[in-house]
């Protein structure tokens, strides 16, 4: 079932052409990757899908009262003050209700009208009918997924909260929304590996359709069926996943090129035919010929590479075999440990990825390799002959407030125009562009100027701080190339699985303060670690077993105890139900023999006085037996009191 198309969509802004012709249609459950490179119309695209901005041609159908989930860019929040509340906004009616049913129900103690109970039924009616008590657990799930504790979730206030914290809290209140359609916009920038592959999970078993923007490959080649490509003004759909899309494009490029060649060729035999025969015998073929070529739909070649990086390291000196040295390093901030004896020695030409969950101190280590803070204890020492370039995580190394062209100037003092405006039109920035300040940048526009800026440095250690989070998939697979072919010494931290699998020879996994190096590429990492976590997954499900079954053994244990004890409770209450019933019979009897001896006519003759010798002995007898009865009695409910005290 068809929920979204496209026919022939244009769409302009400021009289400028964003999209033009872009024909595709979204089907019922499928998963979209949105790609292209930056400033091609991705979130442009979003917005017209939501219904946020109307296309200046062609037409978009959706579905009637279909429910359209997009991120709001701004993560303002408005009205909440902790992380749960901003997660659970899209329920705020509901929890609205929530809040009203429990004030109605304590209210009824005092006014139990018909009126009051009919409302207070109606409204809990709604508030099951539209799932109410799953919105705790749906958005405790999900920010428990996102990294966050639910429960503290409940109390930590939203301004507390680091920039990528917001920036999970905002896609938690998108993940968690009631939508038939998500439209996620760079949903990984701020997740570790641990979140992108909770992430990948939940949204391979949502029941919607998700379109995703992502410079992710290898979360795009988990996630999608389908790829979006928009490139040269208009979008290109290709059924399959990111790696079928990959193989598509290049054929229907090479396709393209083919036929560009044919017609390239075809035109220039006609244009000489016509050079050759306009004046001669043959003026009116060559005429209509001119006419028809003047006809020719003219065919582009495929889109170019002019727009992607043309980055290159290379290091000014090769520099000692021993980039640095940490011994036995340690590093806090305030009371907390962040790292804690790590010992290393890098050489020369190794590529190091550095993973590990988010807000560990991964960038404060780096911070401590480039000089920027010192360590709080061992020691940490960069080689003398070594040369350092940094690639910041913020982009606070792009200078703020100057021009592309004084920055680069400022470089390299000793180059003309026409050497700068060459250099910065490598990073797309062409003519002009080179007179725009940098406060003017886009976030991929700064992430491109400043490995622009990276490239002169001639350093031979590279140090990068998630590199990938602006850069569209074309410039990342630059930077790839660029770091593959550089001879020196390169630290990432990144998230992005692809640049590591293909780059890392060596990775540096830091967890709970400890960094763990492991002495071979990414690739081989996650296998071992995909080992490691299914054997401690194992060794988890086996103690839950253990756990469980012991629970059960303790359960039986319990049961066959409170079994016993009912049955000593039986028991004993019969015994004291037996004492009882004894002592009433033998109460009975003393009183029904005390009566016939207090009779004056039994001691009017001889054989009645024998009688009353014989009856009081009798009465005699039993009022011991009576004795011994109640005594017994008091035992026995002792023993009921004391095992009923237990039960309870």
């Amino acid at each position: 079932m068809s929920l979204i198309a496209f026919g022939s969509v244009a769409v302009h802004l400021g009289g400028a052409p964003i999209l033009r012709d872009v024909t595709f249609t979204v089907g019922k459950g499928e998963r979209w990757g949105v790609v292209g490179r930056n400033g091609s119309g991705k979130t442009t695209l979003f917005r017209v899908i939501a219904g946020e901005l109307e296309p200046s041609d062609g037409t978009v159908s959706r579905l009637p009262g279909l429910r359209i989930s997009l991120m709001d860019q701004h993560r303002a929040f408005e009205g909440h003050t902790t992380v749960w509340d901003a997660a659970a906004s899209p329920f705020a009616d509901l929890l609205a209700l929530e809040r009203s049913l429990a004030e109605q129900a304590a209210a009824l103690a005092d006014d139990p009208s018909e009126q009051a109970l009919a409302r207070y039924d109606r409204d809990l009616e709604r508030f099951q009918r539209e799932g109410g008590y799953t919105i705790a657990p749906r958005v405790d799930a999900v920010l428990h997924g996102l990294g966050f504790d639910p429960e503290e979730a409940r109390r930590r206030p939203l301004a507390a909260l680091s920039g990528g914290e917001r920036g999970r809290v905002a896609l938690a209140r998108q993940l968690v929304a009631p939508a038939d359609v998500y439209l996620l916009d760079e949903p990984t920038n701020h997740l570790d590996l641990e979140t992108t592959a909770w992430l990948e999970a939940y949204l391979r078993t949502l029941d919607a359709t998700v379109l995703v923007v992502s410079h992710d490959r290898a979360f795009l080649d988990r996630v999608v069926d389908h790829v979006l490509h928009l490139e040269a003004g208009t979008a290109v759909p290709y059924t399959g996943g990111y790696r079928a899309f990959i193989v598509q494009r290049e054929e229907r490029r090479l396709s393209q090129q083919r036929a560009y060649d044919q017609q390239q060729r075809k035109i220039a035999a006609e244009e000489e035919y016509i050079r050759r025969n306009i004046a001669g015998q043959n003026s009116r073929q060559a005429k209509g010929r001119r006419t028809r070529l003047a006809r020719l739909p003219r065919l582009s070649p495929p889109p170019g590479e002019e727009a992607v990086m043309s980055l290159r390291f290379e290091a000014a000196e090769r520099g000692g075999d021993r980039v640095f040295v940490a011994e036995d390093v340690r590093l806090t901030a305030g009371d907390r440990v962040l790292v804690e004896g790590f010992t290393e020695h890098v050489v020369r030409g190794q590529v190091i990825g550095f993973v590990g969950p988010n807000g560990t101190g991964k960038s404060t280590l780096l911070r401590a390799i480039v000089g920027e803070r010192p360590v709080d204890g061992g020691t940490l020492r960069v080689g003398e002959s070594i040369r350092v370039a940094y690639y910041r995580q913020d982009l606070a190394q792009v200078p703020a407030g100057r021009t592309l062209f004084d920055v680069v100037h400022d470089l390299r003092p000793q180059w003309n125009r026409g050497q700068v405006q060459g250099h910065l039109g490598r990073f797309g920035f062409s003519g002009d562009e080179a007179a725009r300040r940098t406060d003017t940048l886009s976030g991929g526009e700064t992430a491109r100027l400043a490995l622009a800026l990276m490239m002169l440095s001639g350093a031979n250690l590279l140090i990068f701080d998630e590199p990938t989070n602006h850069l569209d998939v074309e410039s990342i697979e630059a930077l790839e190339d660029a770091i593959e072919a550089y001879d020196g010494t390169v630290l990432i931290v990144s998230h992005d699985r692809a640049l590591l699998r293909a780059l890392t020879t060596r990775i540096w996994a830091l967890r709970d303060g400890r960094i763990t190096v492991f002495d071979g590429g990414f690739d081989e990492w996650e296998v071992i670690e995909a080992e490691r976590a299914e054997a401690a997954a194992e060794a988890a499900a086996a103690a839950e077993a253990a756990r469980r079954e012991e629970e059960r053994r303790r359960a039986r244990r319990s049961d066959e105890a409170a079994k016993a004890r009912r049955t000593e409770l039986r028991r004993a209450r019969r015994a004291a139900e037996d004492a009882e019933s004894r002592v009433t019979a033998l109460e009975a009897r003393v009183a029904e023999l005390t009566a016939i001896l207090e009779d004056p006519s039994l001691y009017e003759t001889a054989e009645g006085s024998q009688r009353a010798l014989e009856l009081q002995a009798e009465r005699d007898r039993v009022a011991g037996e009576l004795d011994r009865a109640l005594e017994a009695w008091a035992e026995a409910m002792e023993a009921l009191e004391a095992l009923t005290e237990v039960e309870a």
